[in-house]
């Protein structure tokens, strides 16, 4: 995947509309997720979602995005092993599963970007295990978001948190810059070294997105060209926020919340 790599300072104006986004892709992320449920279809989640945007009159920049062919649906749904750009469909999820949900939404102009994992009734230990860690892992990242710290810094603390509970973070997909563009500059690998890279600055905007799996860092595409999934078919989880960096610390834009971080567990 290629993007333009240049960095936009979002002002104040912008930040509101950015918010908007953000708010309202939570909202269609909310309507999948309430949802997920034995029998309950991939295509199932992703008409929850659009629903929620029509309701808005946005639309998803993920729709018609262009590729081997281009994106047919507004979400990404990934089960088990798929990582991202899991194409929603008639498969139906099943108890035991865990399902990723990837929504984008275009508002006055704007990008909101955002994922969960969430789980299909009760879950192994290990699948709990990872859904957790990816999202504490997206939550360190974030902490680090702040003036003057580097691109390395949330890198680092991404990759710390899934390596520390021995899970993997993938090499070939990253999290990236936020704006009217779905991608923009800078890319943010989950792997880095503190103090390296771009510093970060008032007015960044970036999409967080860690990608944890199992077994190994590797990936493969499926045969329907999109989907990727982890190379050995063990458990794969993604997270994601798209985050502004401020004077007074990260702002997290893709919540229904007030942007602060949460409490999570260590």
């Amino acid at each position: 995947m290629s993007w333009d790599r240049q960095i936009t300072i979002k002002s104040e104006s912008e930040l509101v509309l950015m918010r908007e986004a953000g708010r309202i892709n939570a909202e269609a992320l909310a309507a999948a997720r309430a949802i997920v449920a034995p029998g309950v279809s991939t295509a199932d989640l992703n008409a929850a979602a659009e629903d929620v945007l029509r309701k808005y009159g946005c639309y998803s920049p993920f729709k018609g995005y262009p590729g081997p062919y281009p994106y047919p649906a507004s979400t990404n749904v990934s089960v088990n092993y798929e990582l991202v750009h899991g194409i929603p469909g008639k498969r139906k999820l099943k108890e035991g599963d865990i399902v990723s949900v990837d929504c984008g939404t275009v508002y006055e102009g704007f990008v909101g970007d955002a994922a969960f994992t969430a789980f299909v009734g009760k879950v192994s230990p290990l699948a709990q295990k990872l859904v957790d860690t990816t999202e504490n892992a997206l939550y360190a990242g974030i902490e680090k978001m702040v003036v003057g710290n580097h691109i390395g810094d949330v890198s680092a603390a991404i990759q710390n948190v899934a390596e520390s509970q021995g899970f993997h973070v993938t090499r070939e997909y990253t999290g990236h810059g936020v704006g009217r563009a779905m991608h923009e500059g800078p890319q943010l690998p989950n792997y880095g070294v503190p103090g390296r890279g771009l510093v970060l600055r008032v007015g960044m905007t970036i999409a967080l997105e860690p990608m944890l799996l199992v077994g190994t860092p590797y990936t493969r595409v499926l045969p329907d060209q999109w989907t990727v999934s982890s190379a050995d078919g063990s458990l794969t989880a993604h997270y994601e926020h798209t985050v502004a960096v401020t004077e007074n610390g990260p702002l997290i834009l893709t919540t229904q919340g007030d942007g602060s971080i949460p409490r999570r567990n260590a």
